[in-house]
C-alpha cells in the first residue's frame, strides 16, 4: 500500500501544477483579447468586462490547485490531515469526467483502505 500512497501523492502534486496552467490559460484567453481590444480601439469595457470574468475563475482554480499540490505533499509525508484533505479533493473530483472521475476513484480508494488509515496513525519514522 506504501506504493500507493506514494502515487496517489505525486498524483495529486501533478493534478494541481496542471490547474496551475489551467489558470494561466484562462488569465490568457479572458484578459488577452480584452488587452488587445483596448490597444487597437481602446475599448476599455471589453478588458473590465473579460477580467471580471477570468480573474474570479482563474483565482479558483489556482486555490483549488494550491490545496491539491499541499495535499499532495502531506499524503507523501504520510499527514492524517492531508488524507482528509485529498479525500474531499478526489470527491469534487468525481465529477471533472472522465480524468478526475478515474484519479477521483482511484485515490478513495486507495485512501479509504485500512491499513492507509494505520500508516497515516503511525507516528513519523
Amino acid at each position: 500500500m506504501e506504493k500507493h500512497i506514494t502515487v496517489v501523492g505525486a498524483l495529486r502534486i501533478g493534478y494541481g501544477i496542471v490547474g496551475l496552467m489551467i489558470a494561466a490559460l484562462i488569465l490568457l484567453f479572458t484578459i488577452g483579447p480584452g488587452l488587445i481590444a483596448q490597444i487597437t480601439n481602446g475599448d476599455d469595457t471589453a478588458l473590465a468586462i473579460l477580467a471580471a470574468i477570468g480573474v474570479p475563475i482563474a483565482f479558483l482554480v489556482v486555490m483549488l490547485s494550491a490545496a491539491d499540490i499541499i495535499g499532495g505533499i502531506g499524503v507523501l509525508r504520510r499527514k492524517n490531515w492531508a488524507r482528509y484533505l485529498v479525500m474531499v479533493h478526489c470527491i469534487i473530483d468525481l465529477f471533472n469526467i472522465p480524468i478526475g472521475t478515474a484519479l477521483g476513484i482511484y485515490c478513495i480508494w486507495v485512501l479509504m483502505q485500512d491499513e492507509t488509515a494505520r500508516l497515516f496513525t503511525q507516528p513519523a519514522r
